[in-house]
């Protein structure tokens, strides 16, 4: 039964607070939400610096960086993810206990950056595991990772436990080298490649030419 606002702001105004379960839980998780201490190239010292004095990553509750993924709830993939760490990414991501989260920080982590075209990196880590929120740059500010962990914490705030927990529980395939790169090339279950990326339909065998009559 919905409380009218009215009601609800004089209760407010009295020192009563009328919320639900919902409210209450999102509102503790999504300020204490602790992130993976680990970071892959030059966006890692955008990050660090985030937790620094100057813009104390403090104030949202997300200072403490935990060493073990299954203490983490935030994997900030920041930096260039090169096919040989991507299994690794994975990995991690797996032993993290759900809810858990992804922001890809910057260009590299997004799409492969500048070195998109390099045949050693992968063209964004969405292509295993899913991404919740993803920041622009190349390296981001460290204002453009607050931004983007008060949008996380904005989805956190918006949707109930059983919603997050849902459609992510489980573990990912973690890719292997195969002869032709990484197999898979990617997990259908988060990333659905479009059609100029998708691989190209077999092409039937040609027919034959039919035999030219002969001359007389």
């Amino acid at each position: 039964m919905a409380l009218d606002e009215g009601l609800k702001n004089e209760l407010q105004k009295q020192g009563v607070f009328v919320t639900t379960w919902d409210q209450l839980v999102n509102w503790g998780r999504s300020n204490s939400i602790w992130p993976l201490q680990f970071g892959l190239a030059c966006c890692a010292i955008e990050m660090i610096a985030t937790a620094a004095s100057r813009y104390d990553i403090a104030r949202f509750g997300s200072e403490i960086f935990r060493a073990s993924p299954r203490q983490a709830d935030l994997i900030i993939v920041a930096g260039t993810v090169t096919k040989k760490m991507a299994p690794q990414v994975v990995r991690l991501y797996n032993q993290m206990a759900e809810p858990k989260y992804v922001i890809s920080m910057g260009a590299c982590a997004t799409s492969g950056g500048p070195f998109h075209t390099g045949y050693n990196v992968l063209k964004g880590i969405d292509r295993y595991i899913p991404v919740d929120v993803y920041i622009p740059g190349c390296p981001p500010t460290p204002q453009a990772l607050l931004e983007g962990l008060m949008r996380l914490q904005e989805r956190i705030k918006s949707r109930s436990m059983g919603q997050e927990v849902g459609p992510k529980q489980g573990e990912y395939p973690i890719p292997e080298f195969g002869k032709s790169g990484l197999e898979p090339r990617y997990n259908p279950d988060v990333f659905q490649p479009k059609k100029p990326w998708a691989d190209p339909p077999a092409q039937p065998a040609p027919k034959p030419a039919a035999p030219s009559p002969s001359s007389t």
